[in-house]
Parts: structure tokens; sequence; C-alpha cells
């Protein structure tokens, strides 16, 4: 006689109302941000296949949607406070498939729920800051080594990403996208602590790489 198993199906992601705001969003948007991508080299230029991990700076409350444009052809899956998916506001955060994290108390639940994402194929997006930056974006706050460890599972790969702070309203959106960086293949797949302080650190500094590429364009 046969054990009855329990075949425990993972249910859809419905994007339908995140995709009703993006398209909503497409035309007023790029007349409105005019955007300009910028790359590192031409491995930059590649789509972005599969599941990865998209990191940025954080200027203001508007750059989940400026990083739309940044790579429109794929579903952004944020990492945003805890915060914003309670209250009256939720159900938008919600709808467009935002994962949850407290900064206070990252758990291990929502570091599943970020890796498994990604091992899904998703693309998952943060700013490592961990908070919209405290000196204007002159310079880059310290970055969390959590996103390290997030990247090593299944070995995705985190694409940096650096956007001009815009000065007004009307100003002109403008990004800088790195080449996408594998740290397994840097660091293998079970670094010490040292190493991945290291690689937290390595990610900054190409953040601030990207961010004198921009200078050096504008």
């Amino acid at each position: 006689m046969k054990k009855s198993q329990d075949v425990t199906k993972k249910k859809k992601t419905n994007y339908l109302f995140y995709d009703f705001v993006k398209v909503t969003a497409a035309i007023p948007g790029l007349i409105w941000l005019r955007p300009k991508n910028y790359y590192e080299n031409e491995a930059a230029k590649k789509k972005i296949k599969g599941g990865a991990l998209i990191i940025a700076n954080h200027n203001g409350f508007l750059d989940p949607i400026f990083l739309q444009y940044v790579i429109w052809y794929r579903r952004h899956h944020f990492v945003c406070g805890i915060e914003f998916m309670q209250g009256k506001g939720a159900w938008f955060f919600k709808g467009v498939q935002c994962i949850p994290v407290d900064r206070s108390n990252f758990t291990m639940d929502t570091y599943r729920r970020i890796t498994d994402a990604m091992s899904e194929g998703k693309l998952v997006t943060m700013f490592p800051e961990g908070h919209i930056n405290s000196t204007g974006g002159k310079e880059m706050d310290s970055f969390k080594p959590g996103m390290i460890m997030m990247a090593l599972k299944g070995g995705h790969p985190i694409i940096p990403v650096y956007m001009k702070e815009r000065k007004h309203f009307w100003s002109r959106l403008k990004v800088v996208v790195g080449e996408p960086i594998d740290i397994v293949k840097m660091y293998g797949d079970k670094p010490t602590f040292a190493q991945i302080n290291e690689m937290t650190k390595l990610l900054q500094e190409k953040e601030e790489q990207l961010k004198q590429i921009m200078i050096s364009l504008s």
C-alpha cells in the first residue's frame, strides 16, 4: 500500500495589477523622465535573464518607479520596509508584488522569500543602503552584507545600478548600469564572513565607480 503524499504547489504570482500599473504609467513616465541609460561596458548591455538581484543607490521615494524604466523588460520584486505593507496603502505594495522586510529584525522568512523568488527566475530589486541616502547623494551610506548571502543561494548574479539624483521635477532620468557580478565565481558558494564583508565593500566601491562614470558623462 502506497503512502499518500501531500503535493504542495506554490501559488502562481498574480501580475494583473502590476502589469496594469506598469502599462498605464509607461507613456506618461517616458515623456516625464526621458530616461537615458549608460552602460559600464558591453557585458552590461546584455538583457538580464533568469533570477538576479538588482542593487541601486537610493536618492528618494520615487526610485522604485525610476528603476522600472531602467530595466523595463522585466518585472521587479522590490524589497521594501514592512511598514509599507501595513495600513491604508498596503493593497498597492502587495499588488505590485513587493517583498516586505523588517529592517530592525531581518528574519529567515524574509530571506527565504527573496531567495525563492530568484530561484524561480524572478528579478529582485533592493536598495542596500537600507534607506534613502542621508547625504543627499553626495556619499553613499554603508551597504548591508545580507544581500551577498541572498545572491549566493543558487548562484544568482548581482547587477549594480547607479541613478543620478534629479535636481528638479522635470530633470531627465540618467543611470549607469554595471556589469553583472558573479559572487560564486569570485568566492565560491561558501565564503567566510570576512569574504562576505569584503564583497559588500567591493559592491559599494562598484557603485562609486558607476557614479564616476556618470560624472564623466555629465
